[in-house]
């Protein structure tokens, strides 16, 4: 066994904490940062938080990009899920299992977390985390320097390749320890712990489950499509998504795929609309009757355009404005 470690890496406080505790202990530590499309860490991405900090530790960093693979565990979770569609002890397994991986390619020989007892209902109780370590592979090879003092020693400590003295006995949710050991240690540039999963969000996840009935053949941009504007399910066959600013207007229009209708009110300001899916006559006109909802006219009738892409060809047709009922029924 060698002094080289994998650390799971959100680039987050605790991470961060974990990290740091090691380093001072000799061990190379080499972070692995997962992406997924439900990442809420910063305005600039979670990828971006993780760099800005490996580099302010000087370790470094691995991105991987597992939204695809990762789907399958969101369908099909062994342990269940939370309140909505997050499945946490899943995914920690999931995650784990390819921080194990990692471990092999690098010849390391153990896994660091900043993973606190208590501090997730239900990921980081002992049972689940005992759960976790066990599927994942990795039995004994899990350092958690914030809390490794409330667990049985690991592998590393047991044989001196980290000395269990310098650890800590944190738990729970309140993170004063955690402000006062980043102060203690030099850690001054950090976000909030206001990140998170967007599967634990109600709204998002009956998108999700939205997208999982009506579109088994889902696509990446289905998926960062369903965090944009208003969306309505126009038929079994056909989605709309409306922008909510230009901001939403020009993702879109990113995520817009041949095949896919582009929906705009003419002449008038108003929100671009997508539609996603076969769309005959009765499922346009609706469509025209919402975005002239969503548009400047408000309560008359607009004459609204679309395209199919890639054709910049538009048809129009005039319609009037949806009413709020008729929204509420079709609102995913």
């Amino acid at each position: 066994m060698n002094r080289r470690a994998v650390a799971l890496f959100s680039g987050g406080l605790d991470s961060m904490l974990a990290i740091k505790l090691m380093i001072e202990q000799g061990t190379e530590v080499h972070a692995l940062n997962f992406l997924t499309v439900f990442c809420t860490c910063t305005s600039k991405g979670c990828m971006h938080q993780a760099t800005k900090a490996a580099k302010e530790l000087g370790v470094p960093l691995k991105v991987m990009n597992i939204t695809m693979e990762y789907m399958e565990i969101v369908k099909n979770p062994k342990h269940g899920r939370g309140r909505n569609m997050n499945p946490c002890i899943d995914c920690r397994v999931f995650t784990f299992i390819k921080a194990r991986e990692y471990m092999y390619e690098i010849g390391a020989s153990f896994v660091i977390t900043g993973e606190v007892l208590g501090q997730r209902p239900m990921s980081q109780r002992r049972q689940a985390m005992e759960t976790i370590e066990r599927e994942s592979g990795l039995k004994g090879l899990i350092v958690r320097p914030l809390s490794a003092n409330l667990f049985e020693p690991t592998i590393p400590e047991k044989m001196g390749i980290v000395d269990r003295a310098k650890l800590l006995d944190i738990q729970g949710r309140q993170r004063e320890r955690q402000f006062k050991l980043a102060e203690k240690l030099g850690i001054n540039d950090y976000p909030c712990p206001a990140g998170g999963c967007l599967l634990t969000d109600k709204g998002f996840s009956n998108r999700l489950k939205d997208l999982f009935k009506y579109r088994t053949d889902y696509e990446l941009s289905d998926l960062h499509l369903l965090k944009t504007g208003r969306q309505f399910r126009i038929s079994e066959s056909a989605k709309l998504i409306v922008g909510r600013d230009e901001k939403e207007n020009k993702a879109l229009l990113n995520f817009a795929e041949p095949g896919d209708h582009i929906f705009d009110v003419v002449d008038i300001p108003s929100p671009v609309g997508l539609a996603r899916g076969r769309l005959g006559e009765t499922e346009i006109q609706s469509i025209a009757s919402i975005m002239t909802r969503y548009s400047d006219a408000l309560t008359e009738k607009a004459k609204v355009s679309y395209r199919i892409l890639p054709s910049e060809q538009l048809e129009t047709l005039t319609s009037a404005p949806a009413t709020e009922p008729a929204l509420s029924s079709i609102r995913i």
